[in-house]
């Protein structure tokens, strides 16, 4: 059964830093593109950055150079590593594979406020 468990979240001032993960089962994870996504309260869910199988990177415009995704093929798990965090970065972040998607999980919620 495929199972997204993501953690790390919490709350933090403006240029706070925070490092999420996902822990994912139920698929061979080394061969999957993985993804993380965010939800704002009110808004549709977003594609924030993406990480290949070969270790290749995307980031949406909006973190760039803020945030880094990275993955430990041997732990199962995906990062995301974010610094300068602004309080538009506030929201509920989860992971997912790329491209076909499984159920989401719990996600892991991130405030940013002074």
């Amino acid at each position: 059964q495929v199972q997204l468990v993501e953690s790390g979240g919490g709350s933090v001032q403006p240029g706070g830093s925070l490092r999420l993960s996902c822990t994912a089962s139920g698929r061979i994870f080394s061969i999957n593109a993985m993804d993380w996504y965010r939800q704002a309260p009110g808004k549709q869910r977003e594609l924030v950055a993406g990480i290949t199988a070969g270790g290749s990177t995307n980031y949406a415009d909006s973190v760039k150079g803020r945030f880094t995704i990275s993955r430990d093929n041997a732990k199962r798990t995906v990062y995301l590593q974010m610094n300068n965090l602004k309080p538009e970065d506030t929201a509920v972040y989860y992971c997912n594979y790329y491209p076909t998607l499984a159920s989401w999980g719990q996600g892991t919620q991130v405030t940013v406020s002074s």
